[in-house]
């Protein structure tokens, strides 16, 4: 045999490994999330098989470990709606904000200074986030509402949501700032050839190019804040209550999936199996909001090859 045709069985069968290693990181990433899904699924049956489907998820009343302890998880996943809602709408215009300045404004040398600075805010546990929350944010909001006669707790969703966001600005500013530094320069210079300001480049060329890594990095955030649990314990409360007042303090899926967990019930009481059927919402919750979030980016880049054509 031929010293050619040995390295060229030698270079297919690596070819071979390699695939077959490739194919085994996706087969295992698969199986990983249907096993996590099956793990929750069952259990989740079992306690439905206690409890009623339907009276849980328009229940309005949660009082596991009583007489007559009922499973109405209707005040939890509004708890968990109206302070994910404050998270973005203080970490998306923030963080969205951030990226376009460094990206299309900040000279290179500032760009270099504010970036890590921002990412810091990542790396801070988040038990430091709920101290801060508690301890700081919490008698704000309750002094603000004070001088517009209104009434806060100091255990209030709009307290945990602030802080929430400022959580979440990293990860929403550090991704759009890449995808909108990857837009090409071209873009920009035929723009500008064309009459455009700055603020219109940005506005109709550059935004619509980066529109699917900005939704990306949303939906990151999003999926963040839904998961986040020591903020809320320290800053929003413990109990669940169905009011869409964010002065007052309500919970979250993740806090009392954790309160289900930790209690003295035995594993297959409908107390713990509840944090079974809470991942599943919350886990489905998350599927369709990826479903929706690759519906649009879809939309956002045929419509901009359109325009672009």
């Amino acid at each position: 045999m031929s010293t050619f045709e040995s390295r060229k069985r030698q270079r297919e069968l690596n070819e071979k490994l390699i695939k077959f290693a490739l194919i085994s990181a996706a087969a295992i990433s698969i199986l990983t999330t249907f096993g996590i899904l099956f793990s929750i699924l069952f259990e989740a049956i079992e306690f439905f098989q206690l409890r009623s489907f339907w009276y849980f998820l328009t229940g309005t009343t949660w009082s596991p470990g009583v007489i007559g302890s009922q499973f109405g998880a209707l005040p939890i996943f509004a708890g968990t709606f109206v302070i994910t809602v404050i998270a973005l709408g203080v970490a998306i215009p923030i963080g969205l904000g951030s990226a376009i300045y460094m990206s299309e404004y900040a000279s290179p040398t500032v760009r270099d200074y504010l970036k890590p600075i921002l990412e810091v805010l990542a790396g801070i546990p988040t038990v430091v986030y709920g101290f801060f929350a508690a301890i700081t944010v919490a008698p704000l909001v309750v002094k603000a509402a004070e001088t517009v006669g209104l009434e806060a707790t100091f255990n209030s969703a709009l307290a945990s949501g602030i802080v929430m966001g400022i959580m979440i600005i990293p990860v929403i500013s550090s991704l759009s700032d890449d995808v909108i530094k990857s837009v090409p320069d071209s873009q920009r210079k035929a723009a500008f050839g064309l009459g455009m300001t700055h603020g219109e480049v940005i506005k109709n060329i550059v935004l619509p190019s980066a529109m699917p890594g900005i939704i990306s990095a949303s939906l990151l955030g999003l999926s963040k804040a839904l998961g986040e649990t020591m903020i809320v314990v320290m800053a929003a409360g413990l109990r669940p209550n169905l009011s869409w007042n964010p002065l007052e303090d309500m919970t979250t899926v993740t806090v009392t999936i954790v309160n289900s967990l930790v209690g003295d019930f035995e594993f297959n009481s409908p107390e713990t199996l509840s944090a079974f059927a809470l991942g599943l919402v919350l886990f489905i919750v998350t599927l369709v909001l990826n479903m929706i979030s690759l519906s649009l980016i879809r939309k956002f880049k045929e419509k901009y090859k359109v325009n672009t054509l």
